[in-house]
């Protein structure tokens, strides 16, 4: 198989710091080669410097061969002719990447116009077609629709209809569904798979999710600290990684964990500051270690609820939604019933927009409830007005998604979180900075980090200050609305790892949202799952996993990379 890139040395520094060291690699005609790797490990360094887009002041160095020509050192109008049509790029985030003042079509007839000699008609007659090449529906109507009138799924296949326009050689795909739906990740990714072939292209698929690598790669390089660790076929790599940090990654990955959950196990964890003693390994170079998989030392009592009487009783709740020319209501949450005991973790799943963040607002009563009951602790809410909710709201809190766009950036983590003592009116001033150095402690941070900002913490540690948030006004209820969906899987498994900690610590009781059907499976007690508002299915978690009786559920399960790996291994 001839080799269509090939990469020796490559060096990416921006002044004194190295972003990628050394890397070398090759991707034959074809192929698709997956780069994984924690955020910062250099992976979209990498791809950036194929494409000569590293920004200022960063230098890049070594070689990138692509068809026998060196690329590093190209004039700008060669690297311009380059772009688009012989490699291309997908990126992470498709709203930030498409125009939002020019149609979705617009935007794919200015790529094709760049590239090739067509007429306004031809091009918009061309992009129709690479519109529904992607499978976006109606390709002809939604040529005209802007970004924001599309769905994250379409705007990403919007993105590849770009990329894929002029038929290049080389695709790369930066973290191309992170922030998608587990079904519509499927979808994207046999979408790209069929293009491949169709196309006769090469794809460099960059991610840090190992499930998506072993559906969809045919060779894997695993980066650290901006070095390749790691090189195998995908099959070799799965079944013997020879890197600690692989194995790291591997075990902390609940896409290919079998039967996991928190009762039984607590997961591996990669840390770039622990005891060598406790780990499995300690890399001298880059300082991480792998602290392995083991039975957690729990008694009974802490994972069992307290009181046959629920903590919360949700009944026949709804929540609807108006609509615009006197059209009938939208009911967002339809009929919605559910039970969380004391101390007992309850899994809610789905895809976007089925209502499950609505759901939650509506039980910490953010929004009106149009009929039913919430009934917390034996309080029935929903007739009550903020005045009699005040003292009760906490006994709820949430951790988000994205907690840096919930903290405020002008504000020290000891302001915001000596905050939410004072605006509950709990203590003094002395009392309150006591109980915040304690939540502090609770989720591993250390007490400098009081006088620090947002964004002087990296993403894991911006959600251990979330946690704390919530936790700092001791509550009986932990609304957890996708709170590692975004993070990598080693710093999914710490704040897995944390969570399940504090629960048993403190008798936490817990709504965990997700559209991650593996992650609820390893932390909850019982799942219910939601689809257009309405609750399709509920059981225990093992029930849920091994015997899903709803055919929406059992679509869910089908469309979880890496299954089919994890069955061979079983």
């Amino acid at each position: 198989m001839s080799q269509l890139l090939e990469v020796r040395d490559l060096r990416v520094n921006f002044g004194a710091h190295a972003a990628v060291r050394g890397v070398s690699f090759d991707i034959a005609a074809g192929e698709t080669l997956a780069l994984v790797g924690e955020s910062g490990s250099g992976k979209s360094a990498t791809a950036l410097s194929l494409m000569q887009l590293v920004p200022e002041p960063g230098r890049v160095t070594g070689s990138v061969r692509f068809e026998g020509r060196e690329l590093l050192g190209l004039p700008t109008r060669a690297v311009r002719e380059l772009r688009g049509k012989q490699i291309s790029m997908i990126f992470q985030e498709p709203m930030t990447s498409l125009n939002p003042v020019l149609s979705v079509g617009a935007q794919v007839v200015e790529t094709l116009r760049q590239h090739e000699a067509l007429s306004r008609r031809a091009a918009r007659a061309r992009a129709v077609e690479l519109l529904d090449l992607v499978r976006i529906p109606e390709p002809q109507r939604r040529f005209d629709d802007y970004p924001h009138e599309l769905s994250g799924g379409q705007r990403q296949r919007v993105m590849i209809a770009m990329a894929v326009a002029c038929r290049p050689r080389l695709l790369i795909a930066d973290e191309p569904t992170t922030a998608l739906d587990v079904t519509i990740q499927a979808r994207i990714l046999e979408l790209l798979d069929a293009l491949r072939r169709e196309l006769s292209m090469s794809l460099l698929l960059i991610t840090h999710d190992l499930g998506v690598v072993a559906d969809h790669a045919d060779r894997v390089a695993v980066m650290l600290a901006g070095r390749k660790v790691e090189e195998a076929p995908t099959a070799d790599l799965f079944a013997r990684p020879r890197h600690a940090y692989t194995r790291g990654l591997l075990g902390a990955s609940l896409n290919l964990a079998d039967d996991l959950h928190y009762r039984s196990w607590t997961l591996p964890e990669i840390r770039h500051t622990a005891t060598a003693d406790r780990a499995d390994h300690a890399d001298e170079e880059t300082g991480f270690v792998v602290v392995p998989r083991k039975v957690p030392e729990r008694t009974a009592s802490s994972l069992q609820a307290t009181d046959a009487a629920p903590l919360l009783a949700v009944r026949d709740l709804r929540v609807a939604y108006p609509q615009r020319h006197g059209a009938p209501a939208l009911f967002a949450v339809d009929g919605v019933s559910l039970d969380i005991g004391r101390g007992e973790s309850v899994g809610l799943v789905g895809e976007s927009g089925c209502g499950k963040s609505t759901l939650s607002r509506a039980i910490m009563r953010l929004v009106p409830v149009a009929g039913g009951s919430i009934a917390l602790d034996g309080t029935e809410l929903v007739p009550l007005r903020e005045r009699a909710l005040r003292p009760l709201r906490r006994k709820v809190q949430m951790v988000f998604q994205d907690p840096y766009a919930s903290l405020n950036p002008r504000r020290t983590v000891g302001d915001i979180l000596e905050t939410v003592l004072a605006v509950n009116g709990v203590g003094d001033a002395a009392a309150r900075r006591v109980r915040v150095r304690s939540a502090l402690e609770r989720v591993g941070l250390p007490a400098a980090a009081l006088a620090r900002f947002p964004h002087e913490f990296s993403g894991g540690q911006r959600q251990r200050i979330g946690i704390a948030r919530a936790l700092v006004l001791e509550p009986a209820l932990l609304i957890c609305d996708e709170p590692v969906s975004a993070l990598d899987v080693s710093i999914q498994a710490q704040i897995l790892n944390l969570l399940v900690e504090l629960k048993c610590e403190l008798g936490l009781s817990m709504l965990f949202i997700s559209h991650d059907l593996s992650v609820v499976r390893y932390i909850a007690d019982h799942v219910h799952v939601m689809r257009q508002g309405k609750i399709v299915e509920s059981g225990d978690h093992q029930d849920i996993w091994r015997a899903p009786r709803h055919p929406y559920t059992r679509a869910l399960l089908a469309a979880i990379p890496g299954r089919e790996l994890e069955a061979e291994a079983a």
